[in-house]
């Protein structure tokens, strides 16, 4: 199958959680391109020079929190169709549908088990792989 290469924007300050991401991608996927960004500002500083097709992130984040980051993205009228994947550890309702109201894409715990983890990182993949973009 046929994958389109994806600009993936990563918002993660943990390095553990990049190095587990990349080790998870599949190598079908072998031509995507991750840019990292290790907070909201950084990300948006980013997303001045360089569009990318999908953001990764997780809720649970410093300057700006994860919320404000969110609220901040989709009021910009240039970011906010870019498709936003929460990859987190928080299983908070109110965290789920404030992120859900804001107009999120997705919203994924991050799995202990690997296994389950890279289960979950592969399907995001596949799936805006395929997804036609605008």
């Amino acid at each position: 199958m046929l994958f389109k290469t994806l600009k993936i924007l990563l918002i993660e300050e943990k390095g553990v959680e990049v190095v587990r991401l990349n080790k998870a991608i599949s190598k079908e996927f072998k031509d995507y391109k991750i840019i990292l960004a290790k907070n909201g500002n950084e990300a948006l500083s980013i997303l001045k020079s360089s569009l990318v097709d999908i953001i990764i992130t997780d809720l649970n984040m410093s300057d700006p929190d994860g919320i404000e980051f969110l609220s901040s993205l989709k009021s910009n009228l240039k970011l906010k169709h870019i498709p936003i994947i929460i990859l987190t550890t928080s299983k908070n309702d109110k965290d789920i549908k404030n992120c859900y109201k804001l107009g999120i894409s997705g919203y994924l715990l991050k799995s202990l088990k690997y296994e389950d983890y890279k289960i979950k990182i592969n399907t995001i993949l596949r799936y805006w792989s395929l997804n036609e973009f605008i």
